[in-house]
């Protein structure tokens, strides 16, 4: 049996919705081992100036902690 834990995290990029959940994996990597799964809840965009200046990202991030 696989006990999993899911912390939500917000990520953000300049450049793409990718590159923002990329962020969420790259920072939850730092402190978080066996990282299985990113799931993306909600995507919002901020604007400035009639242009798409940022882009957000609410994921939940699932990881393994202990298997029997």
């Amino acid at each position: 049996m696989s006990v999993l834990k899911v912390v939500e995290l917000l990520g953000n990029s300049n450049k793409s919705f990718e590159d923002a959940v990329q962020q969420v994996v790259n920072e939850a990597s730092k402190t978080i081992k066996d990282i299985k799964s990113v799931y993306v809840q909600d995507m919002q965009v901020t604007v400035k100036d009639n242009k798409i200046s940022q882009y957000r990202v609410n994921a939940k991030v699932t990881f393994g902690i202990m298997e029997k």
